[in-house]
């Protein structure tokens, strides 16, 4: 029993738990935003966007590729409804708010030949020409 607590206390599994619930609580938002608002302004613009009663039978088997279309298309909507409302601006307020150091180069072009050298170096290793220092 002492063994079942302490794997049930540790932090990286209640950690999961929580990121789970989250990513749940999450994927309800987006699932609705996306059947509330971005499907129907689909369909105000190229018609109504369920394809699902589209089928075909061959020797007495129903097979329902509306469905599969269905599903491609909420696919793809969900993908881009995330990408551009949350991957995005995520992305960009990191950015805006990244308070490491930009990390220096450690080469320069060489403006004789054009190719790549140490930032100390003084003279090209390919061309042989006498470099300046680096800024």
């Amino acid at each position: 029993m002492k063994d079942f607590k302490e794997f049930l206390l540790r932090g990286n599994l209640v950690d999961m738990a929580v990121g789970i619930v989250i990513g749940l609580a999450f994927a309800a938002v987006v699932t609705a935003l996306v059947a509330d608002l971005v499907t129907p302004l689909i369909a105000a613009i190229g018609g109504k966007p369920d394809f699902s009663t589209l089928s075909f039978t061959i020797n007495k088997s129903h097979f329902l590729y509306g469905a599969v279309i269905n599903a491609l298309i909420t696919f793809v909507v969900i993908a881009a409804v995330i990408f551009f409302l949350v991957v995005k601006p995520v992305n960009a307020l990191m950015e805006r708010r990244k308070t490491e150091p930009p990390v220096g180069a450690t080469t320069r072009e060489c403006p004789h030949c054009l190719s790549q050298i140490p930032v100390a170096a003084r003279r090209c290793a390919f061309c042989t020409q006498e470099v300046a220092a680096a800024t």
